[in-house]
């Protein structure tokens, strides 16, 4: 059996272990390995397994072990470290509690609120399931208690906490990079603009949806007195300035992403500490959760590396591009294939998993056609940003149902997220349409 073939069925058997709920880093190591072993212990025509032990386990540990000493792969930690320390600190709500202030006498303004929380808080996190987790419990629980419509107060959350994956920094975006080897820092610049489309898009949405239907939002005769709106704005400097040292010191030249990272954890820590919001107990908490969470992101990372490995041996990679080649298809049709994958793929899977699982055969072939690859990035982040809320699997819609419980069963959340969901469709025609959106930063940052 020759290696392009036992690739393709190396390829279908992750996706089924993947469908009977095996976890992905052990799904992609163990098949990459036996496969493999398969194929060493094949090259001279007979089977001899033992000529596959040295060379696989050669393979299996080189290439898991280089990924772990990556530098790049180092701000993953800082950057889950960061998100967890700021929560803890108080600092990632405060863009809500700001907009609430201000947005409260706006139909719809708590749910707008929401989003806007939800984009401040991703700013900082990285996390979309992160953030729909958090947000969830602070702000859908008062919009209900509000007498919002359970399908705006739960929709708005899940779908504002995909802006995690987008607006930087994006743990996407790292293994995206580490993977493709493109800057980390050009793809944080390049999430900018489609992410603040996509949370413009999303205001809209809340504000036709109240406009047309009045009653899903009851107004509130809560009323702020100027000093209380301006002490609520300035309550908000931590996460602001935290977003600036990340953009900013990445635009402006000054930090790596890493460095980036590093800075803000450090200033994280000590605004929470000076502020008297986080003391050594909250501080070692968040430690801990930072290690469970980190081991998890790496392990699927050492699981899809030895998997990327395995790829590059059998040749499929190469077959895919030469069979895409002499079918001269058009880049439309390509993009628009790729895309409906993507999507395919994102309503039973998780968006790392796609993405380790589909990078080592779509980035050749982008390549092949001369396509940008930060542009790409960008598109395939986007895309796995839909997954999150696309039914019958919606990591985000499962997560706000564990928040709220019975109060919005999972079939509401999901016909609220239907007009969400055609924002985020537009948002991701202008992208793959003008690549000037994802590009135009990270240029002029040159």
């Amino acid at each position: 059996m020759d290696p392009a073939t036992v690739g393709l069925i190396a390829f279908a058997a992750v996706l089924v272990l993947l469908a009977l709920r095996v976890p992905i880093a052990f799904a992609l190591a163990a098949v990459a390995t036996l496969a493999t072993s398969f194929i060493f212990a094949f090259r001279t025509g007979t089977f001899m397994p033992e000529r596959a032990i040295r060379a696989t386990t050669s393979m299996v540990f080189s290439n898991s072990f280089d990924l772990i000493h990556s530098y790049d792969l180092s701000m993953i930690p800082l950057f889950v470290a960061l998100g967890h320390i700021a929560y803890r600190a108080g600092i990632t709500t405060r863009i809500y509690d700001a907009a609430k202030v201000w947005l409260t006498r706006v139909p719809g303004g708590v749910a707008m609120a929401s989003v806007m929380g939800c984009g401040g808080f991703s700013a900082i996190t990285g996390s979309s399931i992160a953030c729909a987790s958090t947000m969830g419990r602070i702000c859908t629980p008062e919009m209900l208690r509000m007498g919002y419509d359970p399908r705006l107060a739960t929709a708005s959350v899940a779908a504002g906490g995909t802006l995690g994956s987008l607006i930087p920094p994006s743990v996407l975006f790292i293994i995206y990079g580490i993977f493709t080897e493109t800057s980390i820092s050009a793809l944080f610049l390049a999430g900018v603009l489609p992410g603040l489309l996509t949370l413009l898009g999303f205001l809209v949405v809340i504000g036709v949806w109240v406009w047309r239907v009045p009653g899903i939002a009851p107004a509130t005769d809560r009323r702020y007195s100027t000093p209380e709106r301006m002490r609520a704005a300035l309550g908000a400097w931590p996460a602001v300035l935290l977003f600036l040292v990340i953009i900013g010191g990445i635009y402006g030249g000054i930090f790596t992403a890493t460095e980036a990272a590093a800075v803000c954890v450090s200033a994280a820590i000590l605004i929470g500490f000076a502020q008297r919001r986080l003391d050594f107990a909250g501080l070692w908490i968040s430690v801990k959760e930072t290690c469970v969470q980190t081991a998890a992101i790496f392990f699927i990372a050492a699981g899809a590396k030895i998997f990327v490995a395995f790829i590059a041996l059998t040749g499929v990679a190469p077959m895919i591009v030469e069979t895409v080649t002499q079918a001269d298809l058009s880049v439309f049709v390509l993009m628009l294939a790729i895309a409906l994958i993507y999507l395919l793929l994102g309503m039973f899977l998780d968006p790392i998993g796609i993405m380790v699982l589909t990078l080592p055969l779509m980035i050749p072939l982008v390549e092949s056609y001369g396509l940008n690859l930060i542009w790409f990035g960008v598109v395939v982040i986007k895309l796995l940003e839909i997954g999150l809320i696309t039914p019958p699997v919606g990591l985000n819609v499962f997560v706000i149902a564990n928040v709220v419980g019975k109060e919005a069963p999972i079939d509401k959340i999901f016909a609220g997220i239907a007009r969400f969901l055609t924002v985020d469709i537009i948002v991701l025609i202008l992208i793959m349409s003008f690549p000037a959106i994802s590009l135009l930063i990270p240029m002029a940052a040159r």
